[in-house]
């Protein structure tokens, strides 16, 4: 999944950024509003972490600029970080389309559950245990198994394969899965996810297992199973 982390504190935007790309999220990084609201415009991101006290153009603002843009995509979800702890402040950011508000100063791990939360994008993934067929994918112990058996992913594999396990059955492009999985940093012409799927189908094919990853040729990949 694809997060952009807005924060004018530039220290505290790579901190979050760090914690989050451990967890195998994929990170941009803005630190002005109008930063922000350009690549939001370029980038189908899946949850934006917004300060709202920012340079250039507020949080609430690019957040209603947000809203207001029609999205070919799912829009992304919205959370405010801020240090504003009024309760006419946090209505107000929610009425301006933000999905949660979180005040500073926060645990990294509280913003880590607040995130995988908005994240869950149906009622068969609303906790944060995710099975599709015989395989398992712990969001926050940051596990995998299959058919019992435990895998060990980098963080990019798990990235990849929480994705595949969001929409079981559908075919995802390798344009997509730049999109949602790599960040600003990634070479749209190298190899790099078709190396990537290879690699984790293998890692997923434990003994006695078929691989649960199918290369659909000319439009992209497809996980096989059903939500469990």
């Amino acid at each position: 999944m694809r997060i952009l982390v807005v924060d004018d504190e530039v220290e505290l935007a790579e901190a979050i950024a760090r914690g989050l790309r451990r967890e195998g999220y994929a990170v941009d990084l803005a630190h002005d509003g109008e930063e922000a609201l350009d690549k939001a415009r370029l980038t189908p991101y899946d949850l934006i972490c917004m300060d709202i006290t920012m340079p250039r153009m507020d949080g609430r603002a690019v957040t209603r600029a947000i809203r207001a843009e029609p999205h070919h995509d799912e829009p992304p979800r919205i959370l405010m970080l801020t240090a504003r702890d009024e309760v006419t402040d946090r209505v107000a950011g929610l009425d301006d389309g933000a999905d949660d508000y979180l005040v500073k100063p926060f645990a990294f791990p509280e913003l880590s559950a607040r995130i995988r939360t908005l994240m869950r994008r149906d009622a068969a993934s609303s906790g944060s245990l995710l099975r599709v067929g015989d395989i398992e994918l712990d969001t926050a112990a940051h596990a995998v198994s299959r058919a019992g058996v435990p895998i060990s992913l980098t963080s990019k594999e798990f990235a990849l394969l929480r994705y595949f396990m969001a929409q079981p059955g559908v075919v995802i492009s390798q344009e997509e899965l730049l999109d949602h999985v790599w960040d600003e940093n990634a070479d749209p012409f190298t190899n790099t996810v078709r190396v990537t799927v290879g690699t984790l189908r293998r890692k997923l094919t434990v003994d006695g297992t078929d691989a649960p990853i199918e290369t659909v040729i000319g439009a992209g990949y497809r996980l096989l199973g059903n939500i469990a």
